[in-house]
C-alpha cells in the first residue's frame, strides 16, 4: 500500500489541477460536490485526510474516477497497480476494508474495488450521480446489499448489478468474512 502522505499529496495536486482545468472556483466545486469550501481548501493544501464519502463526492463533481483523483503516477499509458500500491479508502471497526484496485475513464469514471467486511461490519454509500451502476461479485461469505432501504442477500459466487444513484450500502450479517469484488461505473458529466 502506498504511503498515506503520497496519496494525500496526489489528492491535493490532482484535485486542484482538475478543478482549475474545468474552470471551477473553490465555491463552485463546493456547491457541485456538497463538500464545504473549507474542506476543499484543506484537501488541496494536503492538510487533511478526507473520508471516502468526501473523495467520492469530489470525484463525482469533477466527473472522474476516484483512481484518477488519487493517481500518484499518471505518466504511463499502461497503469499497473501492484497489490501493495492499491489504496485502502475505508477501514471497518473490526478490520474490514474497501480498497480501490484501479480505475479508468471509459468514457466516464470506471473503478475496480476489493471489499472485505468482517462479521457485523457495514458501509453506507452516498448516492452516485444518476446513471451510475455498480456490479458486485461476492467471492466469499454473504453480502447484504442495501439499496434504497431494501435488503438483498447476495451469497458467495453470485453477482449483483444495480443502479447506484440512490442511497446504498454493504453489510456482513454472517459469521465469516465477506469478500467482494466490485466495479463502479459513473457516467461522464452531462451524459
Amino acid at each position: 500500500m502506498p504511503e498515506p502522505d503520497l496519496v494525500t499529496q496526489a489528492l491535493a495536486r490532482n484535485l486542484k489541477r482538475m478543478r482549475l482545468d474545468r474552470g471551477h472556483t473553490l465555491d463552485a466545486l463546493a456547491a457541485r460536490s456538497g463538500v464545504s469550501r473549507g474542506m476543499v481548501v484543506q484537501i488541496e493544501q494536503a492538510r487533511t485526510n478526507p473520508s471516502i464519502g468526501t473523495v467520492v463526492r469530489l470525484a463525482d463533481a469533477l466527473g472522474v474516477s476516484i483512481a484518477r483523483l488519487l493517481d500518484y503516477d499518471a505518466a504511463s499509458a499502461v497503469r499497473i497497480v501492484p497489490a501493495e500500491d492499491a489504496v485502502r479508502l475505508w477501514t471497518g471497526p473490526d478490520g474490514g476494508s474497501g480498497t480501490l484496485l484501479g480505475g479508468a475513464e471509459a468514457p466516464g469514471p470506471l473503478e475496480l474495488w476489493a471489499w472485505l467486511l468482517h462479521p457485523g461490519e457495514s458501509h453506507a454509500s452516498d448516492p452516485h450521480p444518476p446513471g451510475s451502476v455498480e456490479i458486485a461479485r461476492v467471492d466469499e461469505g454473504v453480502l447484504t446489499l442495501v439499496l434504497d432501504g431494501r435488503e438483498h442477500r447476495v451469497p458467495a459466487g453470485s453477482t449483483a448489478s444495480y443502479e447506484a444513484g440512490t442511497a446504498h450500502g454493504y453489510r456482513n450479517d454472517g459469521e465469516v468474512p465477506c469478500r467482494v469484488t466490485m466495479v463502479v461505473s459513473v457516467p461522464p458529466p452531462g451524459a
